[in-house]
């Protein structure tokens, strides 16, 4: 005749001994280990065989949750299952899951890289993530999200005015979704139902000095500069370069040639797409006396390190992205009158308008790619000579401003304002 087993109180269970082993009926019990470790155990035979499976720690695990365990093994039981291997495949099904979230696919996209981003742009994509999108859909797995679910925190930003914030985002929780569809891990991109459904954001063009006639008091303006000495000069070789901010506050000592009076971008520094990053040419940009001088004087302050413009709190990363338009702001230019830029805008139109420069010599300049289907595969022209010698008339022109009395320079461009009407 089976033992009779009382059922364990809540009690027995505290005060079952070190080493001994507490019963609660149904093949269920408490096994106390000699260091006063409580652990469930549910004793069980299956195709003739007599097998063990762990429930899980005493009290973490209560009596009543234990006893719902073993019930419910015996449910797997009556149908002809063996409950440990049922209880492993809820274990790999809820990693598997855990592993599935959109969160945990979007930290693995950032971690493998494999659009190759810069690491400015790799910084924000995650960092605008953690803040609007993990905390309400981070959890999720990705087969759980759509369209109204992914649509939900992209609301929240665009109903505080973030429409550029908004657009981002989705563009963010696109390139998420695809990687988890190109891993097996999800059917289809849902984001691409919200095409139309984020206002777009306005663009608005880079605010730029642009009128001839105020170009004399923007220079003396930055020659005047009053902050750091290294922040003027990333002023004004700004002026004298008019490359992209990014470039300009990444540039390195590696990349400047004074004897050549060049500088050397890589093409991987440029924005350009993934396959011209790759196979593209470097971006060279012919330097202006003006330009070499600058740089001159910037070596005495930075040309120990890796980069032109250090940062100031360490020189193993270049200055803030802020801090040409945070000079400007502090000269009094609004950030619809002038910003970092600008710069190229400012360059790009006086050029034009008033140097007659022409336009395949600027874009070249600018470091444009080349225009039409085809861009450079046939059109492989650099302009060289041309370019050197506008990036001299353009040093000349500034350094024009500097030099000569305020009423000279006010008629000077007086002057080419009236021969280019």
């Amino acid at each position: 005749m089976p033992k009779t087993v009382t059922p364990l109180t809540v009690q027995d269970c505290k005060n079952a001994a070190p080493g001994s082993k507490a019963f609660d009926g149904g093949g269920l019990y408490l096994e106390v280990a000699r260091s006063g470790s409580r652990y469930w155990y549910l004793k069980y035979r299956h195709n003739g065989a007599e097998r063990r499976m762990g429930i899980g720690p005493f009290p973490a695990i209560a009596l009543p949750a234990a006893r719902t365990a073993r019930d419910e093994a015996k449910a797997h039981l009556r149908a002809g299952r063996d409950p440990q291997q049922q209880q492993r495949v809820v274990v790999a099904s809820n990693q598997t899951a855990a592993a599935n979230t959109y969160e945990a696919i979007a930290r693995e996209l950032h971690q493998l890289n494999p659009l190759t981003w810069q690491d400015a742009h790799r910084e924000k994509w995650l960092a605008m993530q953690e803040r609007h999108l993990f905390a309400r859909i981070g959890s999720l797995p990705v087969t759980q999200i759509t369209a109204p679910i992914l649509l939900a925190p992209l609301r929240v930003v665009e109903q505080q005015g973030k429409h550029e914030t908004a657009t981002s985002l989705r563009q963010y929780a696109s390139q998420t979704l695809r990687y988890a569809v190109q891993t097996g891990r999800a059917e289809r991109d849902v984001s691409i139902d919200l095409r139309g459904a984020i206002r777009a954001p306005i663009q608005r063009s880079y605010g730029a000095v642009t009128d001839v006639e105020k170009l004399p008091e923007l220079i003396r303006a930055v020659h005047a500069y009053h902050g750091r000495s290294i922040t003027r000069e990333a002023l004004w070789l700004s002026a004298l370069l008019f490359q992209r901010p990014g470039n300009l506050r990444g540039l390195q000592w590696d990349w400047v040639s004074f004897s050549k009076h060049v500088i050397v971008i890589p093409s991987a520094e440029m924005k350009r797409t993934l396959r011209a990053k790759v196979q593209g040419k470097p971006h060279e940009v012919p330097l202006s006396s003006q330009a070499v001088d600058c740089l001159q004087r910037l070596k005495n302050l930075s040309g120990g390190g890796k980069y032109v413009f250090p940062s100031e709190r360490t020189g193993e990363r270049p200055m803030s992205d802020g801090t040409v338009n945070s000079a400007l702001r502090r000269l009094g230019y609004s950030k619809e009158e002038m910003t970092a830029h600008g710069f190229r805008a400012m360059a790009r139109t006086v050029l034009a308008e008033h140097h007659d420069i022409p336009e395949s010599v600027l874009e070249e300049l600018l470091g444009h790619g080349k225009p039409g289907p085809l861009g450079s595969a046939y059109d492989r022209t650099t302009w060289t000579r041309q370019r050197k010698e506008a990036m001299q008339a353009w040093g000349d022109f500034l350094d024009g401003f500097v030099t000569m009395p305020a009423k000279k320079a006010t008629a000077k461009v007086v002057r080419l304002a009236g021969r280019a009407a």
